[in-house]
């Protein structure tokens, strides 16, 4: 019996359910991965994103090669023609099962449904399997049987399933034939239609980010609580990127965290970043349990009545790293330099355009999708309602950051904002953080496009005004 692995976003080979299933049932195992170029621009797919997809793809071959799993690489503009595409090559190659990890967007959801419907027509099996997250969508729920919205209940109850249930991460596969050549697929993302990404920030291999999660927890993981909020400092795993494309999964980072955690060391820093995994699965919980947050939506209804302000010149600004806020500029020149941005700055720079010029968060989420090479939307959409107050558990909507106070604590040094705004590298550690403040700014660098203190009270008000 002929089974096909039609990967998406799972570009690995151990701790892959749906790989194993296949191998696991007979010799004759295929691969597949379809491109969908015109449906990733739609999703706002960065082209670092898509670079990075496109070499992890090109070593997934090889790695598949050496199982004796010959892997077979489609084009498609879109899901739609995916679709056909994929029942086509079933037919091509006699497949009797297919086999997919699940997927939790409201399109691909849609797509799926659609493969399995046309599918079991033509009498073909489908098993999907649930990959992405530590515990399975779905089982985590409230007293009352219901999913929850609020992420320190959901996280005492994910670690407590944790505890029971004692997941495990699949080994890679036996090989089921001989080794098979692999060829270099050759697409990019210009000839995908996309621009040239900026160099790559991590390398594009299931065995680098197995490297990185080792060096990681070795070297940075104890000291995770204290460092990682210092954007300026080495201080985060800096894995998203291959979690984005599921070259490693929330399983395999839990379980290795665990076993450092078991090795003594600071065991703070290793709960905190426990915890960042919890944050991931809580998020992807919410898209599969709330789809219309994935459909541009906010989490709480009645946001949806803010009136925002127009994007304009603000806007431009803010994406182009010159509001004449130093933090802020600094963490989106980084941003559009690099393809990543620290986890601490996505917050800052997110707030300041929710809050401080009010301007409507959907636009912020999408371009940090079409900048970041870990843009993943789960986590994107519920960092982005976080910041806007308008999400699932978000900060209240008096709760605005003042960013020049934020890096006073964050780079307290300057250190951070002195590499990405070398205008104000001459300045002092106090004033490098509120240049305005001292009435001379430095030639070349603007004045800030908006008053702290004012804008915070606009906002404020403007949530108020929702209540009345």
């Amino acid at each position: 019996m002929s089974h096909l692995v039609w990967f998406r976003n799972d570009l690995r080979t151990a701790d892959n359910p749906a790989l194993t299933a296949a191998c696991g049932k007979g010799q004759n195992v295929r691969a597949l991965f379809i491109l969908t170029p015109g449906q990733w621009q739609d999703h706002d797919w960065s082209p670092a994103r898509v670079q990075q997809m496109l070499g992890h793809l090109d070593d997934l071959g090889r790695a598949l090669a050496k199982l004796g799993i010959p892997m077979d690489i489609l084009e498609a503009d879109d899901f739609s023609e995916s679709i056909r595409l994929l029942t086509d090559y079933c037919h091509q190659h006699g497949t009797r099962v297919l086999h997919f990890n699940e997927e939790y967007g409201v399109n691909e959801r849609r797509r799926d449904k659609q493969v399995r419907d046309q599918l079991s027509k033509e009498e073909i099996t489908v098993n999907k399997y649930r990959d992405q997250t530590v515990t399975p969508v779905g089982t985590i729920r409230t007293g009352k049987d219901e999913p929850y919205s609020v992420f320190t209940p959901f996280s005492r109850r994910w670690l407590q399933w944790i505890e029971d249930t004692t997941p495990t991460v699949l080994p890679v596969p036996s090989p089921v034939g001989e080794p098979l050549p692999w060829r270099n697929h050759g697409h990019t993302p210009e000839t995908l239609g996309f621009t040239s990404p900026p160099p790559a920030l991590v390398t594009a291999s299931e065995s680098g980010a197995h490297d990185q999660l080792d060096w990681f927890l070795e070297e940075r993981g104890g000291d995770y609580k204290a460092k990682r909020d210092f954007p300026a400092v080495d201080g985060t795993s800096q894995l998203s990127p291959y979690l984005a494309v599921g070259a490693l999964s929330g399983r395999q980072c839990l379980i290795a965290a665990r076993e450092a955690q078991s090795r003594g060391g600071n065991q703070e820093g290793f709960s905190t970043w426990v915890n960042e995994i919890a944050w991931r699965d809580f998020y992807i919980h919410i898209l599969y349990h709330y789809p219309r947050v994935s459909m541009h939506r906010a989490f709480k209804p009645d946001t949806e009545a803010l009136r925002w302000n127009d994007p304009g010149e603000h806007f431009e600004a803010w994406k182009e790293g010159r509001t004449g806020i130093p933090i802020v500029d600094a963490g989106m020149r980084q941003l559009r330099e690099t393809g990543w941005m620290h986890n601490r700055l996505r917050m800052i720079t997110a707030m300041f355009l929710s809050k401080n010029l009010f301007i409507d968060w959907r636009l912020g989420e999408a371009w940090f999708m079409q900048n970041l090479v870990d843009g993943f939307l789960a986590s994107n959409n519920g960092g982005w309602q976080w910041s806007a107050s308008t999400g699932t558990d978000a900060a209240p909507y008096f709760r605005v950051f003042n960013p020049a106070t934020q890096s006073e604590r964050f780079d307290p040094k300057g250190e951070f904002i002195r590499r990405w705004v070398p205008e104000l590298a001459k300045l002092d550690n106090k004033r490098i953080h509120n240049p305005a403040a001292g009435g001379v700014i430095p030639g070349g660098y603007p004045r800030p496009v908006v008053d702290l203190k004012e804008s915070r009270k606009e906002a404020i008000a403007r949530f108020e005004a929702l209540k009345r």
